[in-house]
Parts: structure tokens; C-alpha cells; sequence
């Protein structure tokens, strides 16, 4: 996991670059990297209903979730020097699927013993238009 490690606000490069990690594992289907960079107490809000770290890690029990992505329109909010704001637009295929989807995230990143975790994911999907 990449760790930023000035203890000033990050930059929004540096947390996209955590966030992409996320989505990275998401198409590799690597659970135990999307592990590392959750929090225990992760939180996320999706169409679905809530979810803990446990379940947004459990739906690779099969294969990848996602085949690409791309993430755009990216704004961070520093709340703090240790807790920021990520919201962006991700649009993206799932495996099997032939047409990409989209959908507005924002994602909670704090700095816990010097390590950025993502504690809070809100997803909101967006109509086609």
C-alpha cells in the first residue's frame, strides 16, 4: 500500500493514487489488497444497503468485479491534515457486460498511525442519458 508521508494535508493526486488502488484490485480481484486499504470499522453506502469492510471484501469470492474503470472530475476536500474528502466520477465495464456504467463516489481517507485508510464510501449511480 502507498503510504504519504509528510504529515501536511495530501495532495489530490496522492489520495487518487490510493483510490485507483482500490479500483486496481477491483479488477485483479485482489481481496487482500483491498483489505490493507480499508478500515476495520470501513463503512460503505451503495443502492445495495450498507456495507463493512467484510462485505465490500467478500464480493471477490468468485472473480474481479470490475473489468476497467476511469475516474474523472475529481475534487478533494481536506477536512483536516489527516482526513480528506475524495469525490470523483467513475465510469467502468464489468466483466462479461457491454456497456459502461457510471456513477458519482465519494470516498472518506484518514491517516491512522501514519498509514491512509479509506473509512467511508457513499456510491451514487447515474442515469443514462
Amino acid at each position: 500500500m502507498q503510504d504519504i508521508e509528510n504529515k501536511s494535508a495530501p495532495t489530490l493526486d496522492q489520495i487518487l493514487s490510493l483510490e485507483k488502488q482500490v479500483w486496481t484490485a477491483l479488477v485483479e480481484g485482489n481481496a487482500q489488497a483491498d483489505r490493507a486499504l480499508l478500515s476495520p470499522d470501513f463503512l460503505g453506502v451503495y443502492p445495495s444497503g450498507f456495507a463493512n469492510r467484510d462485505d465490500h471484501v467478500g464480493q471477490f469470492a468468485d472473480a474481479p468485479t470490475m473489468a476497467q474503470y476511469e475516474l474523472s472530475d475529481t475534487r478533494l476536500r481536506v477536512l483536516s491534515a489527516d482526513v480528506v474528502l475524495l469525490s470523483y466520477r467513475a465510469d467502468y465495464l464489468r466483466p462479461d457486460a457491454s456497456e459502461w456504467e457510471a456513477m458519482l463516489i465519494s470516498s472518506l481517507w484518514e491517516r491512522r498511525h501514519d498509514v491512509w485508510i479509506n473509512s467511508f464510501s457513499q456510491d451514487t449511480p447515474l442515469e443514462r442519458t
